[in-house]
């Protein structure tokens, strides 16, 4: 009877010794994550966390910066955002440009992904040359289509006169400035979303698309039936982050139009930049800041129940 304890007590032992060690070693490797996270995580916390929180706390104040006090006013920012015609001139603006942008983005990167990753010569080259617009600043970008999109010596109004159509104001024009806008957003942001999706493409089987092949499909049918559906968590990324991005524009109609004609081209972001910057108020545009928050969190789970629903993790 002892020695069958004995033996029950060497084979128990071990055990505990063994899972002892895997303990001690996820510690130490939990603790090495956090050591490394560490920066990241304070500058996160100081720059990102505390600017939020600061941000909903002076929209609760009639903050300016010209002026020392700052009495409370609860919701009275709110109110008067809601009552702002600018305001919603700026929201709608923002959303058309956003809706145009990241639909036309998506498509044109799609198709150039596909294009790219197909066997030809010279791959590698045109995947640089298409992506080259993406490292260029917006001052640049800017600077650039205003002179492409001239009505008077604009290239694009030249090639269009070969067309027999009379030179158009696409910067002057209200009904043209949002698209036009978002034609040069395209042709510089496209080159990023195109990398993600050539990475969802290459991780796709290629035994998927032989097997459709030998059952007789055609092209369309392996791009519909077997590539567009094993793209959609890759879609999803582009289209959320993309939304997020360009409900934030600034740059293009700072550079390309300041605003106009009239308040065609204001942005939530612009009309920011003039309430805070221009007429300094500071709390006012904090309640800008925020409620644009809640509006990309809004559009942000709309695309997560549309698209996210289809796409199994």
């Amino acid at each position: 009877m002892a020695q069958t304890d004995a033996m029950m007590t060497e084979t128990v032992a071990p055990k505990r010794t063994f899972r002892s060690f895997q303990m001690r070693l996820r510690t130490r490797e939990a603790v090495a994550a956090y050591i490394f996270l560490a920066p990241f995580i304070i500058f996160f916390l100081i720059f990102v966390v505390r600017a939020v929180v600061s941000a909903v706390n002076f929209s609760f104040y009639d903050w300016q910066i010209l002026r020392p006090a700052r009495p409370y006013i609860g919701l009275g920012n709110y109110q008067e955002l809601f009552n702002d015609y600018v305001w919603w001139i700026s929201v709608q603006n923002t959303i058309v440009f956003a809706i145009l942008t990241v639909a036309g983005t998506t498509v044109l990167a799609l198709m150039c992904a596909v294009a790219v990753t197909q066997p030809i010569k010279g791959q590698n080259f045109f995947r640089v040359l298409l992506y080259m617009p993406t490292l260029l600043s917006v001052g640049v970008v800017g600077l650039t289509w205003v002179w492409l999109l001239s009505t008077q010596f604009g290239i694009i109004n030249y090639f269009l006169s070969f067309l027999g159509i009379q030179p158009v104001n696409w910067l002057g024009d209200e009904r043209l400035v949002i698209p036009a806008l978002s034609l040069t957003t395209i042709w510089w942001g496209f080159g990023f979303p195109m990398l993600i999706f050539i990475a969802g493409l290459q991780g796709i089987p290629e035994n998927l698309y032989e097997a459709a092949r030998i059952d007789g499909a055609n092209g369309r049918q392996l791009f519909f039936y077997i590539t567009l559906p094993l793209l959609r968590p890759t879609i999803l990324f582009v289209t959320v982050t993309g939304f997020i991005s360009h409900f934030q524009v600034f740059g293009q109609p700072f550079i390309m139009t300041t605003g106009g004609p009239g308040r065609a081209s204001y942005t939530v972001i612009y009309y920011l930049y003039e309430i805070a910057w221009r007429a300094f108020r500071m709390g006012y545009g904090s309640a800008v800041a925020v409620t644009l928050a809640v509006i990309i969190a809004i559009f942000t789970l709309i695309q997560f129940r549309i698209i996210g629903r289809r796409v199994e993790y």
